[in-house]
C-alpha cells in the first residue's frame, strides 16, 4: 500500500541517516475506504492527492512542535506491506481523518520512493501556517485561512537518490 508519511527537514535528515522511519506506530495517511467513500468521484491520483495533502498538513503540526526546523512541509512516500497497515473504520472515523493510517512496522530506506517537499519560495507561507495551525484545528477561521496559504503551494518531487542532495 501507498502511504504517505508526515516529516521535517530535521526528520528527513534522520531517516537518510538512521535508514529508516521510526519508531513505531507511526501515523500517515494513505487511500483508506473512509477516503474513497467520502470521495466517491475522485480516481486513484486524486484520492493520492488528497492522502498526501493530509500529510502535508500534518507535516505542519510537526513544524510546530519543532522550532529549529526549517519552514518546509516534507512528505514521504512509501510502499508498505499491506499487513503492516492498519485504518479505523465506521463510527472511528473523524472527518478530517479519513486517509489516517497506523503503520506497526519501521520503514527501512528501500521502502521509500520519492519525497515531497516545498521549494523556498513556499517558506513565508509556511512559516505563518506553522504558527497558526493549532488555532486552525481549534476552529479559527483566520487561523484556517493562513493554512490554507501553505496549503496553495504544491510540494516538489524528489527521488530517493536526491535527497540526500538537499542538505549541504
Amino acid at each position: 500500500m501507498r502511504v504517505y508519511l508526515p516529516s521535517t527537514l530535521n526528520g528527513l535528515a534522520r531517516i537518510l541517516d538512521d535508514r529508516e522511519l521510526g519508531p513505531v506506530p507511526l501515523t500517515a495517511y494513505a487511500v483508506t475506504p473512509a477516503l474513497r467513500e467520502w470521495y466517491a468521484s475522485a480516481d486513484l491520483e486524486e484520492l493520492e492527492y488528497a492522502a498526501m495533502s493530509d500529510a502535508a498538513k500534518a507535516s505542519l503540526r510537526l513544524l510546530a512542535d519543532d522550532p529549529e526546523a526549517p519552514s518546509r512541509r516534507v512528505v514521504i512516500a512509501a510502499e508498505i506491506p499491506d499487513k503492516a497497515v492498519t485504518f479505523a473504520v465506521g463510527d472511528l472515523v473523524d472527518a478530517d481523518d479519513r486517509a489516517v493510517v497506523r503503520i506497526s512496522e519501521p520503514v527501512p530506506f528501500g521502502r521509500i520512493v520519492s519525497g515531497h517537499i516545498d521549494d523556498a519560495e513556499a517558506e513565508p507561507d509556511v512559516r505563518a501556517a506553522r504558527a497558526a495551525i493549532e488555532a486552525a484545528d481549534a476552529g479559527d477561521d483566520d487561523a484556517r485561512f493562513t493554512v490554507d496559504g501553505a496549503a496553495g503551494h504544491d510540494l516538489m518531487w524528489y527521488a530517493t537518490q536526491e535527497l540526500r542532495h538537499l542538505f549541504p
